[in-house]
């Protein structure tokens, strides 16, 4: 016990006693809302092997429907940022629009074209955030399903993203208690959330992974019927899909309309060897390309073996937020300034090799998207760095209505607030941060329901040092995981 200590009852003695209870209110109230089961972490941290088998694991089975007829074979495959192997990102659409060229050359066995060296490597780009509370892990997993042209050719880099929160983790992928919890898919400017036991929230689930099971539109078609590569929940089992005789129609019902649509691609992620398996699908490359077309008009519909199956590899959404950077020489290549993001980085963006690329401190990216084949060089789309949904500062909805809602939650403003009350600054306590930049670590994750204010989202922002090892985190977004290998086929 502590002795009683008298309370002085000299008046300058309690006035200097006020003033500084007062100075420590305001001083404890300056800090970060971190909760006691985040500062008490006892979870250790996974490796990056054990974070590249979690973004394998759960790596999405995407079906996709094509507009492939009139000469333009190839057009609503996936690929990657440097397809076309000249490094620069701003010649990506005008490129694209000549993959018919890259199909007949394939078929030619013309090795001498120049487009033979095209590398299409399907591809989706990755992140992994994993926190703890208490002695509980968790993980956000980032997949950006990426396109080189959209709306029919005329615009670039479209961005289309898919996003798991998944509870309880073991560090070993889909070990016992292990779920996921919610995904939020992008349709159009509106992020359609399900959770855990919502109907049409269905994965195939293989010996080696578990994959969210998600439609995409081709990059034509109307405002008023599906289009320009929005993404849509399979509101299938995947049982039900599996007992279908192969000369079924290739089509699947989607979320929002309840209605069949249907497939002429279905991607499945390399590294799950089980999936790979069940859908018989093939690396593309030139050798094979010819043969891995879907050919088709999209609304016509293919029964399920002639659906062509395609593997996709992962990389590293860090990849492309690096030639952002102000600092890189090579961004006026890539990117026009007239949108800019500041972000004070905690720590140096790093390469596979933990070599950095661009170093701590409050750095300036350039996002707004150059396309030399455009009059105006541009189609004023933003790249990743730039998106709501890269900081999780997304309004979440369950319907897919149109005219799409208004995304409102405003973090960047500071005025999205958690289930809690805590803003992104209250959370980080970087108070002068609104509207000014992002910090590297702010993060929002949701939990599976919609809105419940305008600027109220169900969820929390992640708090305080909780992206460090000693308290069981890693912000991965900000890290390359995956071997890069460029010029090679997959």
């Amino acid at each position: 016990m502590h002795p009683h200590v008298p309370i002085p009852h000299h008046p300058h003695t309690l006035r200097n006693l006020a003033r500084a209870l007062l100075i420590a209110v305001f001083a404890l109230a300056s800090l970060p809302l971190v909760s006691n089961q985040q500062a008490h972490a006892v979870v250790p941290v996974l490796t990056n092997t054990q974070r590249q088998a979690y973004l394998n694991y759960y790596a999405p089975v995407i079906f996709k429907r094509a507009n492939e007829d009139n000469g333009e074979d190839g057009r609503d495959w996936l690929t990657n940022f440097d397809f076309d192997q000249d490094h620069n990102y701003a010649t990506n659409r005008v490129d694209w629009l000549n993959v018919k060229n890259y199909v007949a050359a394939s078929a030619a066995r013309a090795t001498t074209s120049p487009y033979a060296k095209w590398r299409i490597r399907p591809t989706l780009y990755t992140s992994l955030i994993e926190y703890t509370n208490g002695t509980s892990k968790s993980l956000v997993l980032l997949y950006h399903v990426y396109n080189a042209a959209d709306k029919e050719g005329s615009q670039i880099h479209d961005w289309e993203r898919i996003e798991l929160v998944v509870r309880n983790v073991t560090g070993t992928p889909g070990g016992t208690g292990e779920y996921v919890n919610n995904s939020t898919i992008t349709h159009h400017s509106e992020h359609i959330i399900r959770k855990r036991g919502d109907f049409g929230f269905n994965f195939m689930n293989t010996s080696t992974g578990k994959h969210l099971m998600v439609w995409q539109a081709d990059e034509a078609g109307s405002v008023l019927a599906t289009h320009a590569h929005e993404l849509r929940y399979v509101n299938d089992t995947y049982a039900a899909i599996a007992a279908q005789p192969v000369t079924d129609n290739a089509e699947v019902e989607i979320s929002g309309k309840d209605v069949n649509e249907n497939l002429h691609y279905v991607f499945v992620p390399q590294a799950s060897s089980a999936a790979v398996s069940a859908w018989g699908a093939q690396r593309l490359n030139f050798g094979n390309a010819s043969t891995l077309i879907g050919g088709h008009d999209n609304e016509h519909t293919v029964d399920w073996y002639q659906a062509k199956r395609l593997t996709y590899e992962l990389q590293d959404i860090a990849d492309i937020t690096s030639t952002n950077w102000s600092g890189n020489p090579a961004w006026p290549t890539h990117w026009l300034s007239s949108t800019a993001d500041d972000v004070v980085l905690e720590s140096a963006i790093l390469n596979e090799v933990n070599v950095a690329e661009v170093p701590a401190g409050r750095q300036r990216f350039y996002s707004k998207s150059r396309d030399n084949g455009s009059s105006s060089l541009t189609d004023d789309r933003n790249a990743v760095i730039h998106k709501d949904w890269f900081y999780g500062a997304y309004t979440a909805e369950a319907d897919e209505d149109w005219p799409a809602d208004t995304d409102d939650f405003q973090g960047y403003q500071g005025l999205g607030t958690d289930s809690t009350g805590a803003t992104r600054q209250s959370a980080s306590g970087r108070y002068d941060s609104p509207n000014s930049y992002w910090w590297q670590h702010d993060y929002f994750v949701h939990d599976g329901y919609g809105a419940s204010g305008a600027t109220v989202e169900s969820g929390q922002w992640l708090r305080g040092a909780w992206y460090t090892a000693a308290n069981g985190g890693f912000d991965g977004r900000w890290v390359q995981l995956f071997d890069d290998r460029p010029g090679l086929e997959p």
